[in-house]
């Protein structure tokens, strides 16, 4: 992993040769073509809805206070109840690849992982695949980018950006301006002073001001919060001091022989030995946490856990009370401007993430922790204040959406405009299941895929590497988890031996190859993938 005190403010005239000429040409043609468009139809142009699309990493919806949780009444969370009041919350949203980058590149581009080509956090975007950004860039929208980007390849369609390198850092962060030749992969930009978080809301502040009242916009704002290592600015420092969070209910599940699930996943343990090793050598781990030195040695492991959930929430939360901060600085922004009745707002997550249930922390795993995407929409011309929406949603359909309301229509796609759900018009033939899949392969977290119901979960443990990056080897027996949403909704026992449920786990077993099909995820290319479906998983459809 890279470090994260490691970037320095560099010259910015050392790469200038780098900037190919090609790249400046895409750039300028997009342009113009908007500028066409607005020419031809300023009316319409204005009559168009601005879009602040505000994205965080990892902030999960345990925390948001408006998804109870054991957690709901500790969320510093004013503004974001203030959306949710004044617009729909998503009850059922679902990213389709539980990891940053594919996620954000799927929410982009409106595809799935094998559509996109973005399967893992090492791999790029190619760049030719029309964005939600580049479609509302050449049909006449003023485009911009802040904060958090962590897709390799250069941002298209946006008239401005400034985004972190890689990670990017919560204190004193590298940006990368659209005006710079595009870096690669070499840390390259400016320091700028200040908190991550505050930072990134200023910049998009300052864009937002500068925009033609006669041309919409669509602003990306995206911070880099709640990612680890979950830093806080100053003002923070003592929110929840004296405090003591409520556990989840299977804080205390130790491992796979306690609810038969397939996996070993991420636990709580690994954080406090990243936390321990960093205390004694801060300059020599790849990120600064907040709240060092920290250790459990010579703890009891029940007590030793419980110590480090402490810290994590409480620090966590910290780090998602200066979002909620953020966020009311940007609607305040709207409405001081006038625009907040023609702008739609979105706050969403890029994925889940683990707070200790299961006893464990990060993402990537299709429970429902990590998979579903907290999402918040606000559209007053358009969308009925204070609902909820129940309906299964992906993160392939937000592009879609979005451009439908800003009067564009994106080809190609897979995901599904839900503007009409928003609106209490759900369509008969709305989908009743969703397809999912983790393609990166570690041993603690095997490659899987899966379909979700409303009320059923089933995944398959394939654990191959076929030709991904990012991966590793090791041993294991490809396997099946089941779970009545229902009946155990915190996932806590693999049903998938369980006999009253065999003709429900048949069925779906059908259904997952059919949304397989469906999506063109069928593996074909892989010998290896075909091998082992055979022998765990088509001999049970015949």
């Amino acid at each position: 992993m890279k470090k994260c005190n490691t970037y320095i403010s560099m010259n910015k005239l050392i790469l200038t040769g780098l900037l190919a000429a090609g790249a400046m040409t895409h750039i300028q043609g997009a342009q113009f073509a908007g500028q066409e468009n607005q020419q031809q139809d300023p009316k319409d142009k204005s009559r168009r809805p601005n879009i602040l699309f505000i994205l965080s990493d990892d902030h999960t919806s345990q925390a948001w206070g408006i998804y109870g949780g054991v957690l709901a009444d500790y969320a510093y969370n004013s503004n974001i109840r203030r959306l949710a009041n004044e617009g729909v919350v998503l009850d059922n949203c679902f990213c389709t690849n539980s990891i940053s980058a594919p996620s954000r590149a799927s929410i982009l581009t409106g595809l799935y992982s094998h559509r996109n080509g973005l399967y893992t956090l090492a791999d790029s975007l190619d760049t030719s695949i029309p964005t939600l950004a580049t479609v509302l860039q050449a049909n006449g929208y003023n485009t911009g980018l802040v904060g958090k980007w962590h897709i390799k390849s250069q941002p298209q369609g946006f008239d401005y950006y400034s985004i972190f390198y890689d990670q990017g850092e919560y204190r004193d962060p590298t940006f990368i301006e659209s005006s710079d030749p595009w870096p690669g992969n070499r840390p390259f930009g400016e320091r700028v002073p200040g908190f991550s978080t505050d930072l990134v809301a200023e910049k998009a502040i300052n864009w937002i001001k500068q925009q033609d009242s006669n041309q919409p916009f669509l602003m990306c704002c995206h911070f880099k919060a709640t990612h680890e290592p979950y830093d806080y600015p100053t003002r923070m420092e003592h929110l929840y001091d004296g405090v003591t969070f409520p556990e989840p209910e299977n804080f205390l599940d130790w491992g796979p022989e306690t609810n038969g699930r397939s996996f070993k996943g991420q636990t709580l343990e690994e954080l406090g030995h990243r936390w321990r090793v960093a205390s004694k050598d801060p300059d020599k781990w790849w990120c600064r946490y907040p709240g060092l030195p920290f250790n459990t040695d010579g703890m009891q492991r029940t007590t030793a856990r419980r110590a480090i959930y402490q810290k994590l929430i409480r620090d966590y939360l910290r780090c998602g009370a200066t979002i909620d901060d953020n966020i009311g600085k940007l609607l305040k922004t709207l409405d001081e401007m006038g625009i907040a009745d023609n702008t739609i707002v979105v706050y969403v997550s890029d994925q889940g993430y683990f707070l200790g249930e299961h006893g464990f922390f990060d993402k990537r795993m299709f429970y429902e922790e990590a998979a579903r995407m907290p999402f918040v929409i606000r559209y007053p011309k358009k969308i009925p204040a204070g609902k909820r929406l129940k309906d299964l949603i992906l993160n392939v359909d937000f592009a879609p959406t979005l451009a439908e309301f800003a009067g564009v229509k994106m080809e190609n796609v897979q995901g599904h405009s839900f503007t009409g759900n928003l609106e209490g018009k759900t369509p008969a033939d709305w989908r009743k299941e969703i397809y999912y899949r983790y393609w990166t392969n570690h041993a603690i977290r095997p490659a899987h895929f899966a379909i979700r119901s409303e009320r059923y979960k089933l995944i398959f443990y394939y654990a191959k590497n076929l030709d991904m990056t990012d991966t590793e080897n090791f041993d294991f027996t490809p396997a099946w988890d089941f779970y009545d949403l229902e009946e155990d909704p915190h996932e806590n026992h693999n049903l998938y031996n369980d006999p009253k449920y065999a003709p429900i786990i048949r069925q779906m077993k059908k259904d997952l190859l059919n949304l397989r099909k469906e999506v063109g995820d069928t593996d074909e290319k892989y010998p290896e993938m075909q091998e082992l479906l055979e022998k765990y998983y088509n001999k049970d459809m015949r």
